[in-house]
């Protein structure tokens, strides 16, 4: 009779975070770092599989963890492509579209990789939960102005769905029955108009879509990236950096530390000041455009990610949106509870896990 303990694995671009839950209580929790150099020995990064794996099992030997009594293992990804939300159960399907045909190379891609070959071994269940590439939306937010381009969703789906279900709780209801527009603010900043259990919408944070944020430009005008590339000779990659990793406040300020940024401004730096106000307006924006896509009927707004930590921008913001529908705030983000709840939710026969369907594509891997 196996335990209802659950195991979560979470893979970073530097990091592997391990927790251990029962009945809804972290029994231990650890988080495996690497230095860049240990990272950058491997081309891609599927290769460093194994190096993970051995570390998550000698984890799991200093914490007496015997896997064999786990009732299920949960990890976060992987982004084999766009699939609607929920939790899927990782199989044969998926793990061989995962090796052999990836839509996105990244590091939530190892989560899989490193706890199927466990869930194997000892007859256990494993599952994932919103990946980052759950696609939702509506013909008319996916269509753009160019015949046979499509918009694509790259976002924070684990956080935003988590919050989707606390905020539903907190108001009473249940997602089937809450329309919300919910905001993650970190590294990139996604915002989402969920409807009735669906995101009916999301900007694409990681590829730099939407408002500007920590380390990424946001929207811009499309003539003149074309005029920069050319003009500059600049490479994909040259522009790409421009857009995703130093745009945003990296490009404006230097820096993304919110912190050091407030305590600029404290002192008297009026451009610092005018940088986080020209986000926060981005973000307002982005907000009350969905509230719109809604139609209106919106029951709550909510602020979340790593920068809903700072009071300084949440009041902002809030006077900015406060007038569309009460605003509530989320700090930090939620993925090792979120892939615990999803887990949880099939075990406990509340919902059913999904199954994956190869998607008879071949992708050109975007990393």
């Amino acid at each position: 009779m196996k335990t209802k303990q659950i195991l979560v694995v979470n893979p970073g671009s530097t990091s592997t975070k391990v927790a251990l839950y029962e009945n809804d209580a972290v029994l231990w929790e650890e988080e495996i770092r690497y230095t860049k150099d240990e990272i950058n020995r491997y081309v891609h990064i599927a290769d460093q599989q194994f190096m993970r794996q051995e570390d998550l099992h000698r984890i799991l030997e200093e914490k007496k963890t015997a896997v064999a009594d786990l009732c299920a293992i949960c990890s976060r990804g992987p982004d084999v492509y766009p699939i609607s939300s929920g939790t899927y159960a990782v199989d044969e399907n998926m793990m061989t579209e995962l090796m052999h045909n990836p839509c996105i190379e990244h590091a939530c891609n190892l989560g899989a990789m490193m706890t199927y070959p466990l869930g194997q071994k000892y007859g256990i269940p494993v599952f994932i939960v919103d990946t980052g590439l759950v696609d939702e939306l509506t013909d008319e937010a996916g269509m753009t102005g160019i015949k046979g381009v499509r918009r694509r969703c790259r976002w924070h789906a684990l956080n935003q769905r988590a919050i989707y279900r606390r905020l539903a709780e907190s108001l009473g209801k249940d997602i089937a029955h809450t329309t919300c527009v919910i905001c993650h603010m970190g590294g990139g900043l996604s915002v989402g108009a969920h409807c009735n259990g669906r995101t009916v919408d999301v900007n694409n944070s990681m590829d730099g879509d939407g408002p500007m944020s920590a380390n990424r430009a946001g929207s811009i005008p499309n003539i003149d990236i074309l005029e920069m590339a050319f003009d500059q000779h600049l490479s994909k990659r040259e522009i790409w950096d421009k857009l995703v990793g130093s745009g945003g406040l990296v490009g404006h300020l230097g820096t993304e530390n919110l912190q050091e940024i407030e305590a600029r401004i404290a002192q008297g730096d009026t451009y610092a000041a005018k940088v986080i106000d020209c986000m926060v307006y981005q973000i307002a924006k982005e907000i009350s455009a969905l509230c719109t896509a809604l139609k209106g009927q919106v029951d709550a707004i909510a602020l979340t990610g790593g920068m809903a930590h700072s009071d300084y921008l949440v009041s902002r913001i809030k006077k900015y949106v406060a007038y569309l529908a009460p605003v509530q705030v989320y700090p930090g983000e939620c993925e090792m509870e979120a892939l615990y709840e999803g887990a949880k939710r099939v075990m406990d026969g509340v919902e059913e896990a999904k199954h994956f369907v190869p998607s008879g594509k071949i992708y050109h891997l975007i990393d």
